[in-house]
């Protein structure tokens, strides 16, 4: 596998998941990447973060390992003279640095930005916050969903709002610091310049609403919870179980693949449903009409029939089924996890040095 960032150091000050899965990224590609955890407090806290089923004898726990495989660990106590000048000696010779600090902590400890830059003027000072570099409000994920819309939205129709089962702004934010940092990358080899780059996990939410922030701005449409269902697209999310009770899902984006559909499973199209709007709006009885069939086919057959006929489906795998794919046994085969590229940079605020 190509190692693209073999020439680069880089130093994570971050904890949890949001800033440690920028690191890893780098780590992934070939970088050295030095991760910097306290030993007073026991190091990053996510080292406890344990299922009640993991092996209490193992010192750190499987969520730890998610983010933080491949990189070398040194324990040092910032509040400490020597080992504070440990880490400036290790500075002076880092490309990028990674942190996560609650506003005014990285003053508090000495290693801020300005400070940091007398060491190493061309040092890319990358750091996450939680709702601003102003805000000195704690922020989780979980605060972050509920905070920036999602968990409104997410959940069935009529229930309790619910949370993504990841901790999906805080991956998202990881994704945002890393195009800040390779775009700062691609302005150091030009100019030979660092760079201080700051991601708010609120701005990095409110920008990944996407569809349903302009379904909002611009139609008016407030969203709300309807289960896996998709305002703008039907059948898209309505959850059918086959005749050997397995459950499945379609993703049906046009008018053509709604007819394939309704080929395979012989369904006449009928004047209700000849378009997306049409089908948007008699959704509930396109679902009865959709799931009588379905309910004749074992998954298989039409799971074939589908992907032969290029007719998006799905079926809901737990994660032991996930990772007997062959698509999954491949990826952790590589060692490689794919990196999403998150569409939007509204949420990555630039200082390039002069």
């Amino acid at each position: 596998m190509n190692k693209p960032f073999s020439d680069l150091k880089v130093i994570e000050l971050a904890g949890v998941l949001a800033g440690p899965s920028a690191g890893l990224f780098f780590a992934e590609l070939g970088a050295k990447v030095i991760k910097i955890e306290n030993p007073k407090t026991g190091g990053d806290v996510t080292r406890s973060w344990k299922l009640q089923s993991e092996n209490k004898e193992d010192k750190t726990s499987a969520y730890y390992w998610s983010i933080n495989a491949g990189k070398e660990v040194l324990f040092l106590d910032l509040s400490i003279d020597k080992d504070l000048q440990s880490f400036y000696d290790l500075i002076k010779t880092t490309n990028v640095l990674i942190t996560n600090y609650k506003l005014g902590d990285d003053v508090k400890l000495k290693v801020d930005y300005q400070t940091l830059k007398d060491l190493n003027p061309t040092l890319i000072y990358a750091s996450i916050n939680g709702f601003g570099k102003d805000n000195p409000r704690t922020a989780y994920d979980l605060i972050l969903q509920a905070e920036s819309g999602f968990m409104f939205m997410n959940g069935e129709k009529n229930a309790a709002p619910l949370k993504m089962p990841v901790a999906l702004i805080d991956i998202l934010a990881g994704h945002q610091l890393k195009e800040a940092i390779l775009i700062a990358l691609l302005n150091k080899y030009k100019t030979n310049k660092g760079s201080h780059l700051t991601v708010s996990l609120f701005d990095t939410a409110v920008a990944s609403l996407a569809n349903q922030a302009t379904n909002w701005l611009i139609a008016h449409h407030l969203p709300a919870a309807q289960g896996s269902l998709h305002p703008n697209i039907a059948p898209y999310g309505e959850i059918f179980t086959t005749k050997d009770h397995h459950q499945i899902t379609f993703a049906i984006g046009s008018d053509k693949q709604f007819k394939q559909l309704c080929d395979i499973l012989n369904i006449e199209i009928t004047s209700s449903y000849q378009s997306n709007q049409l089908r948007i709006t008699n959704r509930q009885t396109l679902f009865e009409v959709l799931n009588k069939r379905i309910q004749t086919f074992n998954f298989d057959i039409l799971f074939k029939e589908c992907l032969k006929h290029d007719v998006p489906i799905g079926k809901i795998r737990n994660l032991k089924e996930v990772f007997e794919l062959p698509e999954a046994k491949s990826l952790i085969n590589s060692l490689h996890y794919e990196n999403t590229i998150v569409n939007s940079v509204k949420s990555i605020s630039f200082k390039f040095e002069a």
